[in-house]
């Protein structure tokens, strides 16, 4: 997994959903309650930009069709039968870090 250095992130006291880019891949970095998340900025349904929407619940809302995604873990409400990718957030004294793993860091880790 490589780790990405996010610039300008807001502070993590107030919630905020900001798109950033990590590795080639546009991602949510979410601050809400006081922690940072980081999700697919892509709707899986029409490609919707979910930073656009909001953050309820530990939930981001897709502006179009009001899906929810679970912030930890990608996983769609109920009978929605989708996910969004998640990316772990790294805290560190030198600033904001998304880990975007590879698609043979993927593959190792199917075959565990």
């Amino acid at each position: 997994m490589k780790w990405y250095k996010i610039e300008d992130v807001p502070a993590a006291d107030q919630p905020f959903i900001k798109k950033v880019k990590a590795g080639g891949k546009s991602i949510c970095l979410v601050g809400f309650e006081e922690k940072l998340y980081a999700t697919s900025a892509k709707c899986p349904h029409a490609g919707a930009d979910m930073s656009e929407g909001l953050c309820v619940r530990k939930m981001i809302v897709c502006p179009y069709h009001r899906y929810t995604y679970d912030l930890e873990t990608g996983k769609g409400g109920e009978g929605q039968n989708d996910f969004i990718e998640t990316y772990p957030v790294d805290v560190r004294e030198e600033g904001v870090f998304v880990g975007v793993a590879s698609f043979w860091d993927k593959m190792r880790g199917g075959f565990k």
